[in-house]
């Protein structure tokens, strides 16, 4: 009975795959999407990204998952419907959402089932318009990965041409802050832990310079130089040594979300009156910014395109950061009923 009423809590049938359990294993799925209202868009799902939050929803490791979980808010398609009041949208468009997908409710009291599916429908408010020319592949990711870096750039001041800024960690997260940063004019360090992202960080993505940060001697050597620091990383890791990069008044901004705390050194935040700050994502206009933004920069995502059925072992890979750097599910060609 709880899968039949998945499938007749709307009248518009759709499918895709969700995890029933917190083992996070996913599988097909029936259940179905309301109508398209008056101020909503309806859109055919062509790819969908797999972001590091989808893993631990579809495992509840932040304890806030309720099942069956349908995962993937990086969402892009074409639109097929809309409503009567729409004005932002028409038939064809190409159109983008980021949605909560942990099983949360919508206005209505209906759970939220997110992009690894066939069909989504959404208030035009909370759709972004996807130029023409930027890809819908390589773009997907941006909806997420993009404005999680984009927006505390542009809140914490640090997008003035000629500062300079360090990214930790070359992820999915961090080689698109590399672009956006580097589009914005700055100077940009990566810091990693890996001298192996090294030639990856200077040659392929342009950073200006790159750390190892647990190297004291290379650490030493750039204390006191940046202006600040998108930190991407989602593993427990120390504070301390970035702290000491910044310059007087420098901002350390935390992006990721390690599930275990964080140490949080108060003495060098004291002395150098510096600002530690975290940042999510960002509202519905600024999410529009960085998309035309992205698109009039030529930056995307690095991106492994798979099908559907591939999923599961996509998020065994995820999981090992066996990724450069995001997975986009090609659900409009391999989402199979």
């Amino acid at each position: 009975m709880a899968e039949k009423s998945h499938q007749e809590g709307h009248p518009t049938k759709a499918f895709g795959w969700a995890a029933r359990d917190h083992s996070g294993v996913l599988s097909p799925f029936n259940f179905s999407r309301r109508a398209t209202g008056e101020k909503d868009v309806a859109f055919k799902v062509l790819f969908c990204g797999v972001c590091h939050s989808d893993l631990h929803m579809i495992k509840n490791e932040w304890g806030i998952s309720s099942y069956p979980v349908v995962p993937g808010h990086e969402i892009v398609g074409q639109v097929t419907e809309v409503g009567s009041k729409v004005e932002k949208f028409k038939v064809g468009d190409k159109v983008g959402e980021v949605i909560l997908t942990s099983g949360g409710k919508y206005h209505d009291g209906t759970t939220t089932y997110g992009g690894f599916s066939d069909i989504m429908v959404a208030d035009e408010h909370y759709a972004v318009r996807i130029p023409e020319n930027l890809p819908l592949d390589s773009g997907a990711p941006l909806l997420c990965a993009g404005i999680t870096v984009y927006s505390p750039l542009r809140f914490y001041g640090l997008d003035k041409p000629g500062m300079h800024v360090g990214v930790v960690g070359l992820g999915g997260l961090g080689h698109v802050a590399v672009k956006f940063a580097k589009a914005m004019g700055l100077k940009v360090t990566v810091i990693s832990t890996s001298l192996k992202k090294k030639e990856e960080a200077l040659e392929h993505l342009g950073a200006h310079s790159f750390l190892v940060s647990r190297d004291p001697d290379q650490m030493q050597a750039a204390a006191g130089t940046m202006d600040g620091i998108i930190d991407t990383v989602s593993a427990a890791h120390p504070l301390f040594p970035l702290l000491g990069l910044l310059k007087t008044q420098g901002k350390l901004v935390l992006v990721g979300a390690p599930v275990k705390p964080l140490e949080l050194p108060v003495f060098p935040l004291i002395m150098g009156r510096k600002i530690v700050g975290g940042s999510s994502i960002g509202g519905m206009k600024e999410t529009q910014e960085m998309i035309d933004f992205a698109a009039e920069n030529n930056i995307t995502a690095d991106v492994e395109v798979i099908p559907m059925d591939y999923v599961n072992t996509a998020f065994e890979r995820l999981s090992k950061a066996d990724v450069r750097y995001r997975f986009v599910i090609d659900v409009g060609n391999t989402l199979k009923i």
